[in-house]
């Protein structure tokens, strides 16, 4: 069902598996971009990686990175990132501490649907400015805090995400339902945390596929009409492109 809500919605989407404003289709063209074969890159948040069970073909390949460059660690505060099967190495977080990587010795950080759950805001800008090399990137997706999903996650308590998640997004794995701050969610908090003084920035935000549909057709067509009806500044995601100077 949901697939017919997006085909109705994106004619290609019966063709190829997702539409032209698919956010991981997106992020992932861009992301590819800037990869080398000598990077080493970290993917911040990686988990458990659902994504390798749910996405096939084309896409599945542009997203995965393995293989794409020289070393490719998973790190997440969730042990589950120890199961990951598309890093090259896994490490746990731990909050407040320092991350275990050489000051200086990272390429590229990527992190996809992480940036709304980090409290410690401050001390992860410091920590994603002192592992990154001089000229690498810090790239990610998340939702805006002034789109509707954002702002939505913000005015309804966290305990109460789970219960709404199940009848909007019924193919959400619980497991991966976690509490929200959206203290890196706006390009002002982006510059803010990371200054222009020592980062470029080429963050934008990004209206893609509705989301959080129930697979109702009038209620994606709804949130569709809502993207353009509303301002840029509440687009539905934030693609960061941030590299240091």
């Amino acid at each position: 069902m949901a697939d017919r809500v997006l085909t109705a919605l994106y004619p290609e989407h019966a063709a190829f598996g997702f539409s032209r404003v698919q956010h991981r289709f997106v992020y992932f063209s861009y992301l590819n971009s800037i990869l080398r074969p000598d990077m080493t890159v970290v993917d911040l948040g990686a988990g458990r990686d659902k994504w390798e069970r749910i996405e096939t073909g084309y896409l599945r390949t542009l997203t995965r990175l393995k293989g794409k460059v020289a070393k490719l660690i998973g790190a997440d505060v969730d042990e589950a990132v120890l199961e990951n099967p598309v890093v090259d190495e896994a490490v746990t977080l731990r909050i407040g501490a320092s991350y275990p990587f050489e000051t200086g010795s990272i390429d590229l950080i990527t992190s996809w649907a992480t940036l709304e759950h980090i409290a410690n805001a401050e001390e992860t800008a410091r920590e994603i400015e002192r592992i990154l090399k001089p000229g690498g990137w810090f790239c990610a997706w998340t939702p805006n805090k002034w789109g509707y999903v954002g702002m939505g996650a913000r005015l309804i308590p966290n305990a109460l995400h789970q219960k709404l998640l199940g009848f909007f997004a019924p193919k959400r794995d619980e497991v991966d339902t976690f509490p929200t701050t959206y203290r890196m969610n706006t390009i002002r908090d982006l510059k803010r945390l990371f200054p222009e003084s020592r980062f470029e920035h080429f963050s934008y935000v990004h209206n893609g596929p509705p989301s959080y549909h129930a697979n109702k057709l009038w209620l994606a067509r709804f949130w569709q009409f809502y993207a353009w009806a509303t301002p840029a500044s509440m687009g539905q995601g934030l693609h960061v492109f941030i590299r240091k100077r």
